[in-house]
């Protein structure tokens, strides 16, 4: 009965089709949000509405771009959830995949900031695009290298030495884990957004939109930390091989990166992120040599 209710749950929120529908509503009201980013702009440069000094947001065209790549992030969330029980890796990729993201994201609001002049290297907000389009870049590639190792992972998996009922245990475990998710990521996307308004409203608006970056994706990563260790003790029940307890391990320590990054700003965060993907590659890298080298004992 209670399995029954689980399966029922998770095909009512994570099955493809359900995906697909999340897919759609994203991408209309991403494009809504863009046309009503675009006419506030208009507005404020007409000045039928004054903000405070110091809102960036509405001062550029550029600036629009920023928040419909917000419920693109919304979106990444919802695929990080909805490919934890079918792929670790996968499920890793997406929260690197997520930390690009923002920092595309926030290339747009820098640019929206730019300050085109000979003392480029003297000016923050120049400075800060820079680091971004360069930390952009890197992580791109990684990300690639990630997903041809990820790929050679399935390629040349040797023979599990589970049976086909611990296979779909720990893949129960994993649909478990992401249906609690869900309740939790939607709880904490409400809380996070409400305070965010009510701080920022109206007086402190321009102190709110400053850190808008880390709104919800601070605590979204705290809580992933939490779903690696889960994951990494979940696993010893159903091998004990080391380099696998190391890769597992090296991913709650990627992610760690990832969340300490949201504390920091400037160059040291870029060099927490690029440092996190590096970090979580070469563990799987070095994973991958011992899977099609080293034979088990």
């Amino acid at each position: 009965m209670i399995t029954k209710l689980k399966n029922y749950l998770y095909d009512s929120v994570l099955s493809e089709s359900v995906k697909n529908k999340v897919e759609r509503v994203i991408l209309i009201i991403a494009i809504l949000s863009f046309l009503a980013h675009l006419i506030t702009i208009y507005l404020v440069k007409s000045e039928l509405i004054v903000l405070s000094e110091g809102i960036g947001f509405f001062d550029s065209s550029i600036a629009a771009i920023y928040t419909p790549f917000s419920f693109i992030l919304i979106y990444e969330v919802y695929l990080l959830i909805f490919y934890l029980p079918r792929s670790i890796t996968t499920y890793i990729g997406k929260q690197y995949e997520i930390i690009t993201l923002i920092v595309i994201r926030r290339i747009f609001k820098d640019l929206a900031n730019l300050e085109l002049n000979s003392d480029w290297f003297d000016i923050k907000n120049d400075l800060n695009f820079t680091y971004d389009i360069i930390t952009a870049l890197l992580l791109f590639f990684m990300i690639y290298l990630f997903s041809l190792e990820r790929q050679k992972l399935h390629t040349t998996k040797k023979e599990t030495t589970l049976s086909h009922v611990q296979i779909e245990q720990f893949i129960s475990i994993k649909k478990f884990m992401a249906l609690i998710l869900v309740p939790i990521f939607v709880g904490i996307g409400l809380l996070t957004f409400g305070n965010w308004v009510l701080e920022g409203s109206p007086t402190n608006l321009s102190v709110a939109l400053k850190d808008v970056n880390s709104i919800f994706f601070d605590e979204f990563f705290a809580i992933l930390i939490i779903v690696d260790v889960f994951l990494l003790l979940f696993s010893f029940f159903y091998t004990d091989q080391f380099h696998k307890v190391i890769r597992n391990s090296g991913f709650i320590i990627s992610t760690i990166l990832i969340r300490l990054s949201f504390s920091v700003d400037g160059l040291l965060n870029n060099c927490l992120i690029i440092s996190s993907i590096a970090f979580g590659l070469l563990i799987l890298w070095i994973h991958n040599r011992f899977e099609k080298n080293i034979k088990p004992v």
